[in-house]
């Protein structure tokens, strides 16, 4: 009975979070969507400045670790393919990985461990100093204040910097192919895009938008959940990651799984 009781409360409390996600995101969502139709304007130079941190500050590490990621699925790929003859098909199963999954997931942990820590030790930081509780004394909404910027950033560039990756990721893939698997670079880039449909491209940019809103919704939560005490702050900082990634792995995986029964509907 005490199993029973545990993995009854593991279930309550983890029902329990993802609610409190749900509720974080949709009222984010309409402080950015809906509130600045109504008068409410949103911060949009704030936005603009988590936009550059979240996107345009990504970018060398993001297109270091996507690059070898694409020269190790080639090397991974022609590995099994030489033993059938098929080296040609190298490029094509780079660009489908890339596009479909590893793309989009490689950007989101990325993502995560400069943002969503990021920003989970800022409005953690400032539940401790009581910043937040000063935020709302003035009748200034911390959601519409803090999380808006963020949800619109991410929902922003995440897509963005999907679309780097996999460009980066076939590029690394072609550094392969031409050295051993006897393309040219134009023949190799030329077979990429052949091997891809719209499809392929949408399915990673939907991932990447959820993937974006998943990671806002966490990093803000563990900041607004926060305990009294600098210690507090860590421990916000390093579930915000933990839970980020589980949850984004969770989200791949019910995307994947409702994109492969549409397709086969």
């Amino acid at each position: 009975m005490q199993l029973v009781s545990q993995i009854g409360g593991s279930v309550t409390n983890g029902l329990a979070y993802v609610g409190s996600l749900a509720s974080l995101g949709g009222r984010a969502a309409y402080y950015t969507v809906v509130a600045p139709l109504r008068g409410k304007p949103l911060r949009l130079q704030r936005a603009v400045s988590q936009a550059m941190d979240v996107g345009v500050r990504a970018l060398p590490i993001l297109s270091l670790i996507t690059f070898f990621i694409g020269l190790i699925l080639a090397l991974q790929a022609a590995y099994e393919l030489r033993r059938f003859g098929a080296m040609n098909y190298v490029a094509t199963a780079v660009a489908i990985s890339m596009s479909r999954e590893l793309g989009p997931l490689i950007t989101a942990i990325v993502v995560i461990g400069r943002s969503g820590s990021a920003f989970a030790a800022e409005i953690g930081t400032m539940k401790v100093t009581e910043e937040i509780d000063a935020l709302e004394t003035m009748a200034i909404s911390p959601i519409r204040f803090l999380v808006a910027p963020k949800f619109l950033a991410m929902i922003v560039m995440l897509p963005c910097l999907t679309i780097w990756a996999n460009a980066l990721g076939i590029l690394g893939g072609s550094l392969f192919g031409v050295a051993q698997a006897g393309f040219t670079f134009r023949r190799y880039i030329q077979a990429s895009l052949d091997s891809l449909f719209l499809h392929d491209i949408m399915t990673g940019l939907v991932k990447s938008v959820m993937f974006g809103i998943t990671i806002t919704a966490v990093g803000c939560q563990e900041g607004f959940s926060t305990g009294a005490g600098a210690e507090q702050v860590g421990r916000s900082t390093t579930r915000a990651v933990v839970m980020s990634i589980f949850l984004v792995v969770l989200v791949d995986l019910v995307f994947t799984g409702l994109f492969f029964f549409v397709s086969q509907g």
